[in-house]
């Protein structure tokens, strides 16, 4: 039999049950059209999605998200994706931690299972394709030869399209407790923390840094949810063609130091961010990432502007 080429097995860690990827996540917002004209200018393929819309990468037909209208913005569930022979083990596995199995809410088509989780969040876990890469995403932050012009003019500036999305962060009241929840039932691993004010988290069977992050505040709620570019110059351009649409509130060009990404936020019309991302720290399935503890003063960013006064500012809470 003549082989298939092109193929790559999704990475996988034997013998260990845990989720594979941040499948795709569902907010509540008070506008859809003000929501479809902010995720068309940071570049994804919005898409319409019953009564409400989705949330596409151009040239992947993976739905990132799904957004409906309601009296507030809100994040209403988080949906987790597992490899097809780990699902009935994975149901198991919930149900005898003493978790109760939840109703999917109505409207939503399921081929999973639902739960909440410390704080009350809506969980899915559900079989699904691998979307978080099964390796380090390619970086090319390219430099021309001599004699030859460096970069395009601004007329001919493209467009800046996400390749994916990257991973989320949330708020939770009690950080150490999200922490022992999402390990304990969803098998993540924790890749570093700084004290009890935030963590970073990954997928055991290969994943970024982190593809879920959690920081303290009063109640739940999305911080941001974050976006793959190729290079630090796509990064700026994305910057730019954001403001050039009138979305000029964020933060950046800076670099993380945890997770070590480069990174400019855009603040979202209900006051959370999407962030535009490149060159994060990777962990593969076979690797034990040893996590760290920061101080506060080293574990934000190396470099960048200072962040703005109400960048964790949750307000969802409000």
């Amino acid at each position: 039999m003549t082989a298939i080429t092109g193929f790559i097995r999704p990475s996988r860690r034997q013998g260990v049950l845990g989720v594979h990827s941040m499948d795709h996540f569902h907010m509540e917002v008070p506008d859809l059209e003000e929501a479809r004209q902010f995720y068309q200018a940071f570049g994804l393929s919005v898409r319409e999605d019953g009564d409400g819309l989705g949330l596409y990468t151009f040239g992947n037909d993976h739905r990132w998200a799904s957004l409906s209208e309601g009296p507030r913005k809100k994040m209403s569930f988080l949906s987790f994706g597992v490899f097809e022979d780990d699902f009935e083990p994975f149901r198991r596995h919930v149900e005898s931690q003493g978790i109760a199995l939840r109703d999917a809410p109505p409207g939503f088509e399921c081929n999973g299972f639902w739960f909440h989780d410390q704080d009350g969040n809506l969980i899915e876990v559900r079989v699904a394709e691998k979307t978080s890469p099964n390796q380090k995403s390619t970086v090319s932050n390219v430099s021309v030869p001599a004699n030859q012009r460096g970069t395009v003019t601004n007329s001919n500036a493209p467009i800046i399209r996400p390749r994916r999305m990257a991973h989320m962060l949330i708020f939770t009241r009690d950080v150490p407790k999200a922490i022992e929840f999402y390990h304990r039932v969803l098998g993540l691993r924790v890749s570093d923390t700084s004290g009890e004010g935030i963590a970073f988290m990954h997928g055991v069977h290969g994943s970024d840094h982190h593809l879920i992050a959690f920081a303290k505040s009063g109640a739940p709620g999305l911080h941001h949810c974050s976006w793959d570019l190729e290079s630090i110059d796509q990064i700026g351009l994305g910057a730019m063609q954001m403001a050039d649409k009138g979305y000029d509130r964020g933060w950046g060009l800076g670099r993380h130091v945890l997770g070590s990404n480069y990174f400019h936020y855009v603040r979202d019309p209900w006051g959370s961010y999407s962030e535009y991302s490149s060159d994060i720290d990777y962990v593969s399935a076979d690797h034990d990432w040893e996590a760290g503890d920061f101080a506060a003063e080293d574990a934000f960013y190396i470099w960048g502007p200072a962040a703005p006064d109400d960048f964790v500012h949750n307000y969802e809470a409000d």
